[in-house]
């Protein structure tokens, strides 16, 4: 399953609600049988990155966007969370 554009607005952020919205995609892929989340996010996205990797998810690859995202070294980070069999 693939994890794309979540965000929480700014006047609503500090509240844990990325996290939980985090566990809840987690949640709903392992009781649907998926065996790993995965989704991007930049180099520039720490506090996302943070997030991530609190939930599981580990680092799997790099890649930039454009030619012009090479040239000023800007990369898209990828990452996968297992699920396993969910036992």
């Amino acid at each position: 399953l693939e994890l794309k554009r979540m965000s929480v607005s700014r006047e609503h952020r500090g509240r844990g609600l990325a996290r939980a919205l985090c566990r809840e995609v987690l949640g709903f892929a392992r009781a649907r049988g998926y065996g790993a989340v995965v989704l991007s996010t930049s180099m520039v996205q720490v506090a996302a990155q943070r997030l991530y990797e609190g939930q599981g998810f580990r680092r799997v690859g790099t890649s930039y966007p454009s030619l012009l995202g090479t040239a000023l070294n800007f990369q898209i980070f990828h990452y996968r969370c297992d699920l396993g069999d969910g036992t």
